[in-house]
C-alpha cells in the first residue's frame, strides 16, 4: 500500500543505513513503570523490533522462514544478550534503534545495537542470535544472506 508514493510497510520498517539499520519509535504511556521511564523489560522489545525489520528490509522475512521457503521450516532464536542500560527513556520520548551485524559464523550472527535519544546513549546491546530448523538444532545461514547482512560503510 502507498501513500504519496512511499511504502508504508518500508517507512514503519525503519531504513537500512551503510553500516546496517536505524528504526526510530516513540515511547508510549505502556512503556513505563510507575516513575515514568521506560520499564527495562521493554528495552528488548524496541531492540526486538529493530532486530526484525533490519532481517525484512534485507530480504529476510520470518513468515518466509515458518513455511519453508528454504527448504525445511526455520526460525530464528535469541541465544545470548549482553546489556547495558546507561541512562533512562521517558514517556514521549522519540528514540532510534540502531542495528548492525558483527560477525557471522555458521549459524550464528552477532549483533550490537543502539537505542538512542537523540545523540544520547541510552542502551546498548550485544545479541547472538541463530537459524534453528523444526528439529530445534541450528541450521546455516544461506549463502545469499550474508552481503544483505554484513554492510560496511561506504
Amino acid at each position: 500500500m502507498a501513500d504519496g508514493g512511499h511504502d508504508l510497510a518500508t517507512g514503519i520498517s525503519g531504513e537500512l543505513t551503510e553500516t546496517g539499520h536505524r528504526l526510530m519509535a516513540r515511547v508510549y504511556f505502556a512503556d513505563t513503570d510507575f516513575t515514568g521511564v521506560v520499564y527495562h523489560a521493554r528495552y528488548l522489545e524496541f531492540l526486538e523490533r529493530g532486530r526484525s525489520d533490519f532481517l525484512r528490509l534485507s530480504g529476510v522475512h520470518h513468515t518466509e522462514l515458518a513455511d519453508g521457503k528454504h527448504g525445511e521450516r526455520l526460525s530464528w532464536v535469541v541465544r545470548r544478550m549482553e546489556i547495558d542500560f546507561r541512562q533512562p527513556a521517558r514517556i514521549d520520548d522519540i528514540i532510534t534503534v540502531e542495528t548492525c551485524v558483527e560477525d557471522i559464523s555458521g549459524a550464528r550472527i552477532h549483533m550490537r545495537q543502539k537505542l538512542k535519544r537523540d545523540a544520547d546513549l541510552l542502551v546498548e546491546a550485544r545479541v547472538e542470535a541463530a537459524i534453528i530448523g523444526e528439529s530445534g538444532k541450528p541450521r546455516r545461514f544461506p549463502k545469499e544472506w550474508i552481503p544483505a547482512f554484513l554492510r560496511q560503510p561506504g
